[in-house]
């Protein structure tokens, strides 16, 4: 037997030989492209702003609170911290919604709940995002000014870090939900079904067994969406009211890095320490987010090695 499949071997034509050849060698070429593309991103950025780096300290950028763009004077501070207040509050609002809904449509809900539920969720995912933004200036705003304002002794505009995180949270949750669903429905019956036969409730089964196996992925999507709601830019520009300082608290108006970046790198590209001040904030925003995925990964390693 092991004769006649050597001598089958030995049949095949040189041709197929150089074709798997050929195809493994562009299949690896891809692969190299896209492993590089994040190394030649940073580069890119970097060389673009070295100019303002070679007059100030990148430490001096980014804790300096003074944004005087022609008087020289560049501080990031206020923008990352109000992309991390958007961010953030978010993803609060958001973790909650998705985690129970997802519950609710792989463990309770009937099948062809969950069947209606995907082309929802795939519409709002597909929906752009400038129209989330006004959708976020004629309900979300008047909301905040109108009457959640009010109720905290607030007399605001209603663009601020909350109508940020609240357009932002509506934007990542079907990202977040279509993460969770798979998940949820990758976990064996198995394992609820023995749960349930040693006597435990359904909601005992969920929180005990099914959160907890389910619970790298968990954090692998609110990780992944955490990310996504960093970068985002128009919807959150349109309604976080773009002032150059500080926030406080959620109801302060905010400038995230990814405005800034919007608003104005078109009309600046002719003043080059400007220009290269623009790039310093994609790149902040680039390692930003790398960081997100790191930290995400890390926890995700640390609880799979709890969860076996």
């Amino acid at each position: 037997m092991v004769n006649k499949t050597l001598q089958r071997v030995r049949r095949i034509r040189p041709g197929r030989l150089l074709q798997d050849t050929l195809h493994g060698l562009w299949m690896r070429l891809t692969l190299a492209l896209v492993m590089l593309l994040p190394v030649l991103l940073f580069a890119g950025m970097y060389y673009k702003s070295s100019m303002l780096l070679q007059t100030n300290s990148l430490l001096e950028l980014i804790f300096s609170g003074e944004w005087k763009p022609m008087s020289g004077k560049f501080g990031f501070y206020p923008f990352i911290i109000s992309s991390l207040w958007v961010t953030v509050v978010a993803l609060l609002l958001a973790a909650p919604i998705c985690l129970l809904t997802t519950i609710h449509l792989t463990q309770y809900a009937r099948r062809w709940v969950l069947r209606v539920m995907h082309p929802v969720i795939d519409i709002l995912a597909g929906i752009p995002s400038v129209i989330y933004g006004v959708f976020g200036i004629l309900v979300v705003v008047p909301a905040i000014a109108d009457y959640i304002g009010p109720v905290f002794g607030k007399q605001i505009s209603g663009y601020s870090i909350l109508a940020g995180a609240v357009v932002l949270a509506i934007m990542i949750i079907p990202f977040i939900l279509n993460i969770l669903i798979e998940i949820f429905k990758n976990i064996p019956d198995e394992l609820a079904e023995a749960s349930l036969a040693l006597g435990a409730t359904k909601w005992q089964t969920i929180k005990l067994v099914l959160i907890k196996k389910a619970l790298p992925g968990i954090i692998a999507a609110f990780g992944l969406g955490m990310s996504r709601a960093f970068g985002e830019t128009i919807a959150v520009l349109m309604v976080v009211g773009n002032v150059t300082r500080v926030p406080t608290g959620i109801f302060q108006p905010g400038y995230p890095l990814p405005a800034l970046i919007a608003n104005n790198y078109g009309e600046m590209l002719s003043i080059p320490l400007y220009d290269s001040a623009l790039m310093l904030a994609a790149l902040i925003l680039f390692v930003v987010v790398l960081l997100f995925n790191f930290a995400s990964r890390l926890i995700i390693i640390q609880s799979e090695k709890r969860v076996a």
